[in-house]
């Protein structure tokens, strides 16, 4: 598990830019933070953002927090400031067929390596996850505890990750009207439950999920890990699904940098 550089510390007061400033005094220039939405629904895609933020942006980017903290109105205008300020982000979406073929839990680590190879305008010298420790990026990497509400590139990825899963499923309700998508956006409301025993899961519900696939009539597929916490392990580089650059490609990939 990769630490802050020697003799690098964060003081508590430091700021949502503390972490980046730390980095940036021992020679990193350019920090990415990561962050997913969608891992606890049980329809819809698995989404990961990854997020280098400007130096200097530290006072435009004030109030940029956790995004489940903000409103839809202010997730709105954050996504949209983020996506011109940033020097480069990049948003993977895990589909729900791919999240049943490998589970959540190893979908979202190897989205976050996608989210964080797709980053192309610059090279991040080192990564910030959100609370737990991440391996395979090809540089060091910090987990930090609360790191969507104590580091702004983690909270600006949270912002870029949930408004895309968002609109995903505004977009999946027009197309499976049952369900309720748009309000509670796949995850397993009563209301959710209710439509889903009334009329069956649809081809967006994750069917390794115990309760869709109860209502589905299927077993849930043994050995997959969807919210728990296993220990990461390195890659191993002669397993070809082990590597970022063989996964397949069945997740959609968008990013760039700010103006």
């Amino acid at each position: 598990m990769s630490v802050l550089p020697r003799g690098a510390t964060v003081r508590r007061d430091a700021g949502p830019y503390g972490y980046e400033r730390a980095l940036r005094r021992h020679g990193v220039t350019h920090v990415a933070g990561v962050d997913e939405a969608g891992r606890g629904a049980s329809a819809g895609p698995l989404v990961v953002a990854a997020a280098v933020l400007r130096p200097a942006d530290a006072k435009a980017l004030d109030g940029l927090t956790d995004s489940k903290l903000l409103t839809p109105a202010a997730r709105d205008h954050w996504y949209d400031r983020i996506r011109a300020r940033a020097l480069d982000h990049a948003v993977v979406v895990i589909p729900a067929a791919e999240v049943d073929r490998r589970g959540v839990h190893v979908a979202n680590i190897e989205g976050m390596r996608r989210a964080v190879a797709a980053l192309g305008a610059v090279r991040p010298g080192y990564v910030l996850t959100d609370g737990f420790p991440v391996r395979g990026f090809g540089r060091p990497a910090l987990a930090v505890p609360k790191g969507d509400r104590v580091a702004s590139c983690v909270a600006a990825a949270s912002v870029l990750a949930k408004v895309t899963r968002d609109r995903i499923m505004t977009a999946l309700d027009a197309e499976h009207d049952r369900y309720g998508f748009a309000v509670h956006k796949g995850y397993s409301t009563p209301d959710h439950e209710a439509a889903l025993r009334a009329h069956g899961p649809c081809p967006e519900h994750r069917f390794s999920f115990a309760n869709v696939a109860a209502v589905a009539g299927r077993e849930v597929p043994a050995g997959l890990v969807h919210n728990g916490a296993l220990p990461e392990q390195e890659p191993d580089p002669g397993d070809p699904e082990d590597t970022v650059g063989a996964w397949e490609p069945l997740e959609i990939v968008t990013g760039g940098a700010g103006r």
